[in-house]
């Protein structure tokens, strides 16, 4: 299909009298398209489509319908029905009430092209384009950041389902591709093992029996394998997807022990980042945030959060699910850049605040990050406050030595890469001081330690550390780091609004297109509200906690 970009004209006049007469208080999409225009132009895909072939449907109306269909939470088929029947949405696309529309089909194609580029963030940028041009936007102020786990569209599996439809789906690929090739090698075993989903077995509950299932399929993955990539085979399966999601998954899952096929213990399996949970999305990964564990991966949303503004999200940003959120504080901070919208404070929870974050957000791009900092974790700072933890030391930046509280100078100072490959410097104490001092269970870490060793963060990240503690010691901080919490609602309004926290596709790049249209769907509905007059919704206060207030009694906080 081809595309010949086509500037959008005025409303139908038939369209604009029947919209008027069917919805005199108006509509979002009326709304919409009456105060923002036609959203997004087909020149801005044009790069999508082929410069010969048979027309394509106007493709800046196939992005206004893909916001409108999660605005609307529509499925394709009556997204396609809605543009075909529905006059406020022919209004906000300026189609005659005589047009037939498009195959509920060109949707889905539209997205592929869309993901082919990784052209979800046009769709966004369109909107926030558009409301910034009618001052409903603009850079600086306030923003906020959170985060939201993703259930993968692939089902999550168990261990022993895992590595059997690994298998299987490999089998599968081969039977379709080499069918003869195929019969020749198989094992008669593996059609009764491998013909069906592994959902469809029943597995054993005994352990000793459910190794030696794992067993039998870690030797049957080998074998085939080996037949795979042995001489005579032909070159090409050994490139097919599944066959090489079988490889990967069988390095970090099994191993040989003098030539037999045996588990991988878990501390000698991949981390987190690298390691596949299922055959049928290789991007998927376990990710962890306090007690929650899932297979997916991760959204983050940032959004503008002036008081008396409108809020509309800037960055939508998708990971996978074992991504720290203590790496996003950067990319957020580049995209708004790039866009033109940094704020002058960006409020962030804990997973996203560390000095590094702080010192660079200030450095590069003029904003300061507040978020609440980790609690000090040193064998040290437990013990209470007979104990010698860091701030008890002082530290000489200039001469590179640390002083501790006897008065002993350290004998080292290196700089050194944390577990993170961040830099750090590590200074040692001498054994000569440590030993005979008098206060050494108060300072070392165990009975057995011989000598004090402190690491520091580099200068300007230290100190940015010790005055942000005290400063969030303050009541005065602590009211203003309220205003994150509303990020909360946001991700609650995406989850009920567009199902945001299960994947509708598999990949990473359709995941994040999906979460873009998510964003782009909630800042429509947020705009059409500013538009209306709509005021925000109260914050729900149970009857206890309203007595609590209306009585006077104090409030009391952790």
């Amino acid at each position: 299909m081809s595309m010949q970009p086509t500037e959008p004209g005025d409303v139908p006049a038939e369209t604009l009298r029947v919209a008027r007469a069917a919805f005199p208080k108006g509509s979002l999409a009326i709304r919409i398209r009456d105060e923002l225009g036609m959203l997004f132009r087909d020149k801005e895909f044009a790069d999508l489509f082929p410069a010969r072939g048979r027309p394509a449907w106007s493709p800046g109306r196939l992005a206004m319908v893909l916001v409108l269909q999660f605005v609307e939470g529509l499925t394709d088929r009556q997204a396609a029905g809605t543009v075909r029947a529905r006059i406020d949405f022919k209004y906000a696309l300026g189609l005659d009430l005589t047009d037939p529309g498009f195959d509920f089909s060109v949707l889905s194609e539209f997205r592929d092209r869309l993901v082919g580029v990784d052209a979800g963030r046009r769709l966004l940028d369109g909107i926030l384009t558009a409301a910034r041009e009618e001052g409903l936007l603009a850079s600086g102020g306030k923003a906020r950041t959170d985060s939201s786990h993703v259930l993968s569209a692939a089902r999550e599996l168990g261990w022993l389902e895992m590595v059997a439809e690994t298998l299987r789906a490999a089998l599968n690929e081969l039977a379709l591709v080499a069918p003869e090739w195929l019969t020749g090698v198989a094992d008669p075993d593996w059609f009764r093992h491998y013909a069906t989903r592994a959902e469809d077995s029943r597995f054993p509950k005994a352990r000793s029996k459910q190794d030696e299932i794992g067993r039998r399929i870690g030797a049957d993955g080998m074998r085939l394998l080996q037949v795979v990539t042995a001489p005579d085979a032909p070159g090409l399966l050994r490139s097919l997807p599944q066959v090489e999601i079988l490889r990967k998954i069988w390095i970090q899952q099994f191993h040989l022990v003098e030539g037999e096929v045996h588990h991988r213990d878990p501390k000698d399996r991949p981390p987190g980042t690298k390691r596949l949970v299922t055959p049928y999305d290789s991007e998927t990964r376990t990710g962890s945030k306090r007690d929650l564990d899932w297979d997916g991966y991760k959204v983050h949303l940032t959004e503008t959060c002036g008081p008396g503004d409108l809020h509309l999200i800037t960055i939508v940003a998708t990971t996978a699910a074992a991504i720290n959120d203590d790496r996003m504080a950067a990319v957020v901070h580049a995209s708004l850049s790039q866009r033109e919208l940094l704020p002058e404070e960006h409020r962030v929870d804990t997973g996203y605040a560390n000095s590094p974050a702080m010192v660079a957000a200030r450095r590069d791009y003029g904003v300061e990050l507040h978020g609440p900092l980790q609690a000090v974790n040193s064998v040290q700072s437990s013990r209470g406050d007979g104990a010698y933890g860091q701030d008890a030391f002082t530290i000489d930046w200039d001469n590179e030595r640390v002083t501790c509280p006897n008065g002993r100078t350290s004998r080292s100072w290196a700089v050194h890469s944390s577990q993170r490959r961040m830099p750090v410097l590590l200074v040692g104490f001498s054994v000569l001081d440590c030993r005979p001092c008098p206060h050494r269970r108060d300072c070392l870490s165990t009975p057995t330690t011989q000598r004090r060793q402190i690491t520091l963060r580099p200068r300007a990240e230290y100190d940015t550390l010790r005055q942000t503690r005290v400063l969030q010691q303050t009541d005065e901080w602590k009211e203003r780091y309220k205003i994150r919490a509303g990020v909360e609602g946001t991700i609650a309004q995406g989850v009920q609004r567009c199902d945001m926290r299960r994947s509708r596709y598999r990949g990473l790049t359709k995941t994040s297109l999906q979460h873009q249209l998510t964003g782009a769907a909630i800042n429509l509905a947020r705009i059409d509200a500013w538009l209306s007059g709509t005021s925000h919704a109260h914050t729900r206060v149970s009857h206890f906690a309203a007595l609590q207030q209306s009585e006077g009694w104090p409030v009391l906080t952790d």
